[in-house]
């Protein structure tokens, strides 16, 4: 062997150092993403106080902060972490989660059982709606939001139950116990050759979940729809819902969520052909608004509701467009946001996390349009 070991290096016996002087805030690079929307979302939590503190009591025994299980759900929209247990073990471990969280390097971290009761007091206290709210507010005082120009599109959201649960709906005397001896076990059903519809079946499991599909191409799953309304200009959602799946879903939630865009002025509105309704257009103008969607002109039971006069101008070709943005963020809800199969089942918290899921979409896009 040579006496010369030249430029390598050799491994030593590893020993722990007693203390570390190494403080969270040198730890965490000073360009790292997360400080800026730590940045953002901090006065949003000031501006939230009065309703954080109308979901607790006055008594009792102290609970986990709104603020950080706000930040922890962040945290598990913002990275794709799948389960409240994985996201509760990666804040024992993970330093940059704990400085984003609040918890320091000795914070004790919450069990998954007391996380999970705390989030449903947020749900019950509707703070995804207000916290959307406040993020969409923070995007307008930035001057990122248009006042003028909108589209809106609806995308299905697969749930949390199975086929197999989509079963009969029975009456009381139908539900009575069963002494075939298998309680417990998760029976065999036979769909051979059976006609299944929302009338007649519900999901066991979900029962707020419909069985839907937008294509006669794909498989019927149990699904919710998800509908957006996003700004022109730099393709930020200013309004969410979630709904029940159907035909007239998507024209229904876009009326509904016309009527918060309505300030005297005259707007615009673009969607796909599906939005190519007579009364959606009919609603829309109402309220000042032109719809500026896509001409289904290809079906020959469906006479167009927009006209020449508005397929013209310029702007309905820039609407047209722009339009399609909508589908980002979608695809980001889907691939990272956690909404291609949530695990939450219930029309009231399955809105709950795509409002919230929305809102983290904004914030990611308010920091990218900073940085650029």
């Amino acid at each position: 062997m040579s006496d010369s070991f030249g430029m390598r290096g050799y491994k030593e016996a590893q020993q722990e150092d007693m203390f570390s002087y190494v403080s969270m805030e040198d730890a965490v690079p000073a360009d790292h993403p997360l400080r800026r929307i730590k940045a953002f979302i901090e006065p949003i939590f000031e501006e939230m106080w009065s309703d954080f503190d109308g979901l607790y009591s006055g008594v009792g025994r102290p609970s986990i902060p709104p603020e950080q299980l706000l930040k922890a759900l962040l945290l598990q929209v913002l990275f794709t972490i799948r389960s409240e247990t994985q996201l509760v073990e990666q804040l024992r471990y993970n330093l940059l989660y704990r400085w984003f969280v609040g918890l320091g390097m000795s914070g004790r971290v919450w069990d998954r059982s007391t996380f999970s009761k705390n989030r449903e007091r947020l749900i019950e206290g509707e703070i995804a709606d207000e916290f959307f709210s406040q993020v969409v507010g923070l995007a307008e005082k930035m001057k990122l939001v248009s006042k003028d120009h909108f589209s809106v599109d609806g995308s299905l959201i697969e749930a949390w139950a199975s086929l197999k649960s989509f079963q009969k709906k029975e009456s009381e005397q139908d539900n009575k116990t069963d002494d075939s001896g298998d309680a417990g076990r998760n029976q065999s059903v036979d769909f051979h050759g059976e006609k299944r519809s929302n009338v007649t079946h519900e999901s066991k499991t979900d029962p707020d979940a419909k069985l839907y599909t937008k294509s006669k191409g794909q498989t019927a799953k149990l699904s919710f729809m998800g509908h957006v309304t996003m700004e022109n200009r730099n393709g930020l959602a200013v309004d969410t819902r979630v709904t029940a799946p159907g035909y007239h879903a998507e024209p229904d939630a876009a009326l509904e969520m016309a009527q918060g865009l309505t300030d005297g002025r005259r707007k615009t509105l673009g969607g796909d052909k599906h939005y190519d309704q007579q009364s959606l257009t009919d609603g829309l103008k109402e309220m000042n608004i032109a719809s500026h969607a896509a001409q289904n002109i290809h079906s020959r039971r469906h006479t167009s509701s927009i006209n020449g006069r508005t397929t013209r101008h310029g702007g309905y070709q820039i609407s047209q467009r722009k339009r399609k943005r909508i589908e980002e963020i979608f695809g980001w809800l889907k691939t990272i946001g956690l909404m291609r199969r949530p695990m939450v089942r219930g029309l009231n918290k399955m809105g709950w996390m795509f409002s919230f899921s929305v809102a983290v979409y904004n914030l990611v896009r308010i920091n990218n349009l900073c940085r650029a």
